[in-house]
């Protein structure tokens, strides 16, 4: 046994994560059992506070400690736009732009059949309900231009339409396959800026 039993189970805690490989969960569980006891009970600390305090705005979804969120209860945003993204770091990757003044949705992901996640899965009810506000006029589909990424654009253009709200899509300066997390700001903002009606 090259690892004993408990830096085996927090090895492979980290390795539950995304992006952490087998090299760097060995790596943090290491770096974690050679901190002192007040490091390593103020990360504990940290987590468990974080976990406790943050949950989902009951308006668009994103995370947040204070309901609504900042960006919802801002009364100078655009209360006729709704960006509609996959997860809360794509809010915060166009929010860094400073270029878009409008609201969110967050889905917390996307159509994947091939992963069992479906339609009602996602924080679709909550955005339909959202769209019953007559100040709403448009909806930019902002998720990844992935196959489900553009599955779940097709599927809320559908949904949206018949409701008389003017449906964008973000242009292509997201590269397919590509997630809005890593994109530079000059490439999201072209792609709200050159977004189209579908």
């Amino acid at each position: 046994m090259l690892y004993s039993n408990s830096l085996s189970r927090l090895i492979d805690m980290f390795k539950k994560m995304p992006g952490i490989g087998h090299k760097s969960a060995v790596r943090l569980a290491f770096n974690i059992v050679s901190m002192s006891n007040g490091e390593a009970d103020e990360i504990i600390e940290t987590i468990k506070n974080a976990k406790e305090k943050i949950k989902y705005c009951s308006i668009c979804q994103n995370l947040t400690e204070t309901d609504p969120c900042d960006i919802c209860s801002n009364e100078k945003r655009d209360r006729s736009t709704i960006c509609v993204m996959e997860t809360p770091k794509d809010v915060i990757a166009l929010e860094k732009t400073r270029e878009y003044f409008g609201l969110y949705h967050v889905l917390h992901g996307a159509i994947s059949p091939m992963d069992d996640v479906t339609p009602d899965m996602l924080k679709i009810k909550e955005l339909i309900l959202r769209l019953k506000d007559e100040r709403i006029k448009e909806v930019i589909l902002a998720t990844n231009p992935s196959i489900e990424g553009e599955a779940t654009a097709m599927y809320l253009a559908r949904l949206i339409k018949p409701l008389g709200i003017k449906v964008t899509r973000i242009a292509s300066g997201i590269p397919v396959g590509g997630d809005l997390e890593y994109a530079d700001d000059v490439t999201i903002t072209k792609a709200i800026e050159l977004r189209h009606e579908m």
